[in-house]
């Protein structure tokens, strides 16, 4: 029996200690610059961080390891990383971002709740679009220029402090709205399909958007609204779509007579039927039934 064993991962723990004279707890600097600065097998090392990191990815695409788990990167993409967690910044070459470190000290203590800095508020890995990520590099820079104001240590550091604030409670209230999105974006999914199914169910029984909005426990203006967001069609037009395609399929493949076709689909009078064929296909049944004849 061989035995293989498992290949060692080395884990450097490694502290905040940025370039002196900078006095600062905290510290921006491009990807592209970190890389020209270190050399390429300690860019390859696994870190256990003792501060906190967040990696804005602004071109390219990459994949970072973080907690040994591959995270796909792409442009616009923002890692968090915590004290304790282990990251590796992969083997991609082609891409480009701003990492911004800072010390626990950097932060005000949770003694004051008011001014608490909560950083699990932000997720693992959030996506910005372009419009965001645009402001969100404007904020970054801002900290880069302010970082070099000719003053007192304590008060540019007092400055920088509350422009993270700043910059991590946007990225939270981002978060929040996106996550409250895809909720909303799901109920509607979930509420059309259900629609759906009861519009193939009893498109020959109900045609009234009442009737489906009653079954599904919900107004007709947010069924309406469900249907708009999914096809594009008021909740209306997608029974009548669905009516006026039974009507054409009995049309073209029954010898049913016109009384019968709009009796099948519940419309109480053919002349009604005929109206209804005629806003929906600009022809009346029967010219429609003529003409599928005459091409076949």
């Amino acid at each position: 029996m061989v035995r293989i064993s498992k290949q060692k991962i080395n884990i450097e723990r490694l502290k905040y200690q940025p370039v002196l004279p900078y006095p600062y707890d905290l510290e921006i600097f491009r990807v592209s610059d970190l890389k020209q600065r270190t050399p390429k097998e300690r860019m390859s090392v696994t870190y256990r961080y003792e501060f906190y990191m967040l990696i804005c990815v602004t071109q390219g695409d990459c994949i970072q390891w973080v907690d040994f788990e591959p995270i796909s990167c792409s442009t616009g993409t923002l890692l968090a990383i915590s004290p304790g967690q282990v990251h590796n910044f992969g083997h991609d070459e082609n891409w480009d971002g701003w990492i911004i470190l800072f010390r626990s000290e950097f932060l005000i203590p949770n003694t004051s709740t008011l001014l608490a800095f909560d950083f699990g508020r932000l997720p693992n890995i959030l996506n910005l679009n372009n419009n965001e990520l645009r402001r969100g590099i404007t904020s970054i820079e801002r900290m880069i220029e302010d970082s070099l104001i000719e003053g007192a240590e304590e008060d540019v550091h007092m400055l920088l402090r509350y422009q993270l604030y700043a910059f991590v409670t946007w990225l939270s209230i981002l978060h929040k709205h996106k996550r409250m999105h895809d909720t909303i974006h799901s109920q509607t999914s979930l509420r059309f399909t259900n629609f759906q199914k009861l519009v193939e169910k009893y498109f020959d029984k109900f045609s009234h958007v009442s009737e489906y909005a009653n079954r599904l426990n919900c107004t007709e203006k947010t069924l309406t609204r469900a249907t708009k967001a999914a096809v594009g069609t008021s909740a209306k037009a997608f029974i009548s779509a669905r009516i006026n395609l039974e009507a054409k399929r009995l049309l073209m493949h029954t010898d049913y007579s016109i009384s019968d076709i709009a009796e099948k689909l519940n419309f109480k009078e053919a002349t009604h039927f005929s109206k209804f064929f005629k806003r929906e296909t600009g022809c009346t049944p029967a010219e429609f039934r003529q003409q599928h004849l005459e091409n076949y």
